[in-house]
């Protein structure tokens, strides 16, 4: 499925904060899916597993503009998630790799980003293995419509363990963190 979400307070937020945009995006649109618990459900043989945590696993371009796979370890702060986020982000841009550090885990959202494109839909790379129930989540270049800024967003799920009701609810909930980022991108007090 893919929507448009209205990022205009999100933006302006994360600017005037000093805060990246891409680790930004990566912790709201993690801690979405780990609100809904159809997002931490994973195949695995003839059973299905709930994680308690789901960690994002994002895209990341080096500097010679080869991309890269880079697994961050998601947690509710946000100030901790950004800091270490940015270590690895940078180690993995010195040293690319093409596979994930460990291709065995399941506990993970695949995520990338699109910045040079406002796609209206989006499909990502599947094993052709009916286990592989990995939620995916893209987003692309944000664009001006009705004095509102806007970003396209798209969420890929398996059928068997998610349908429109739960991505439905995920934009819903992501949605209001682009709303209210203050509310969410702030460290534990």
């Amino acid at each position: 499925m893919c929507a448009n979400v209205e990022i205009t307070a999100f933006r302006e937020y994360v600017k005037n904060s000093g805060i990246s945009f891409h680790i930004a995006v990566v912790y709201l649109l993690a801690r979405t899916a780990n609100r809904i618990p159809e997002f931490r459900y994973r195949i695995r043989g003839d059973t299905v597993v709930e994680h308690d945590i789901v960690h994002p696993s994002s895209t990341i371009m080096g500097n010679d503009g080869v991309f890269s796979f880079c697994s961050l370890q998601y947690v509710d702060d946000f100030a901790t998630f950004a800091r270490e986020s940015a270590i690895k982000i940078a180690d993995v841009q010195q040293r690319p790799r093409l596979s994930e550090e460990d291709e065995d885990r399941d506990d993970l959202l695949f995520m990338t980003v699109v910045p040079w494109v406002s796609f209206t839909g989006f499909m990502h790379p599947m094993r052709l293995d009916p286990s592989d129930s990995v939620p995916r989540i893209a987003w692309g270049k944000y664009f001006e419509e009705g004095g509102q800024i806007k970003m396209p967003l798209g969420v890929q799920g398996h059928h068997a363990l998610m349908d429109g009701l739960h991505a439905g609810r995920y934009y819903e909930i992501a949605q209001d963190y682009f709303d209210r980022p203050e509310t969410i991108l702030v460290a534990k007090e």
